[in-house]
């Protein structure tokens, strides 16, 4: 059995990993929302690589917390740390593929010209990085607080991804010759709000290390109950 120390250690080790996977993950999103403002396309293609060094290290997570499982035997709240830490790690790995999805609509669209100024969709990767970087703080620090109050950053996420996609449906009924370039918008937005709601998704893992429950935190604003985790319930993919 693992002293009280080294397993203290071990957790340590483990958010350090995964701050630098957020950090990485939030790079790769700004960096892909730019190839796209800038229809940069070597810019979006660097992001696309770089989508290889976040599943690795989405790999080296879960390896760890199967090894601290294995040799510490944690119980209770350090077992749903180190369980919560590592789903944590499979939500950013699927971030970066929200990020290496805006990249590539970049790549279907550099060559012409934006259908309109991206105002909102820049806005949108603002809140949603920082939607991230509250969480994984939220988690390492087990601050259900602050994990609760993610819920309307991501209601503010949310709320643009729809401007945008009523307005760019209003330029596709206007003229049909912008459908493919707005549906290309379309899907950079879509892959922004997915990544934000990712982010709820380790909030909700912050509320599970916590209390022992999985909390839907979108269910929870609307007066709904905790899913307990020993009946099966999952949080939102």
């Amino acid at each position: 059995m693992a002293t009280r120390t080294e397993l203290d250690k071990a957790l340590n080790q483990l958010r350090d990993m995964l701050f630098h996977m957020e950090a990485l993950v939030n790079e790769a999103l700004r960096r892909a929302m730019e190839s796209l403002k800038n229809r940069d396309a070597e810019l979006a293609r660097d992001v696309i690589r770089s989508d290889d060094v976040i599943n690795e290290l989405r790999y080296d997570v879960e390896q760890f917390c199967i090894d601290m499982i294995a040799t510490q035997q944690p119980v209770a709240s350090d077992l749903r740390a180190i369980i919560g830490m590592m789903h944590s790690a499979v939500e950013m790995e699927r971030m970066g593929d929200h990020a290496a999805g805006v990249a590539k609509v970049t790549l279907a669209v550099y060559t012409e010209p934006l259908l309109k100024p991206l105002i909102d969709l820049p806005r949108m990767v603002e809140i949603a990085t920082e939607m991230l970087h509250e969480a994984v703080r939220a988690l390492a620090n087990l601050d259900a607080e602050a994990a609760r109050a993610i819920i309307s950053r991501d209601d503010e996420v949310d709320a643009l991804h729809n401007q945008v996609f009523r307005e760019l449906i209003t330029y596709m009924l206007e003229d049909p010759s912008t459908i493919r370039r707005a549906t290309d918008l379309i899907w950079a937005s879509h892959a922004v709000e997915r990544f934000a709601d990712r982010a709820t998704n380790i909030a909700e893992r912050t509320l599970f290390i916590a209390s022992g429950k999985l909390a839907d935190l979108t269910s929870e604003a609307s007066g709904l109950s905790e899913v307990p985790s020993g009946d099966g319930g999952e949080v939102a993919a």
